[in-house]
């Protein structure tokens, strides 16, 4: 059996499962929200970790938090990091199906 390290369970957050994330999966990419101190070379150790696949590469972004109304109050959403995970030919992630 492979050893997982609990951490890695921390830094890949959730997919994201939208429409532009899904036409990069017809170019071997996957998005994942990860955590916002999450650095590339822990992001792809985990992946391959946890999901047992190659990557190729990472790219990484923040999307900074809008203001938003609700019922008069203004509120302020969080940022969210996200990382564009391109793997190995050959290699497949089906984020349906969850870990």
């Amino acid at each position: 059996m492979k050893s997982i390290d609990p951490r890695h369970y921390d830094v890949i957050v959730a997919p994201v499962v939208t429409e532009k994330s899904t036409m990069a999966s017809e170019h071997n990419k996957v998005v994942f929200k990860v955590q916002g101190g999450a650095t590339k070379p822990q992001i792809k150790e985990a992946v391959e970790k946890l999901f047992d696949v190659k990557v190729k590469s990472v790219n990484t972004l923040v999307r900074k938090g809008k203001t938003k109304a609700f019922r008069g109050t203004f509120g302020t959403q969080s940022d969210v990091k996200r990382a564009v995970v391109t793997l190995e030919e050959g290699h497949r992630i089906d984020v349906t199906t969850g870990l």
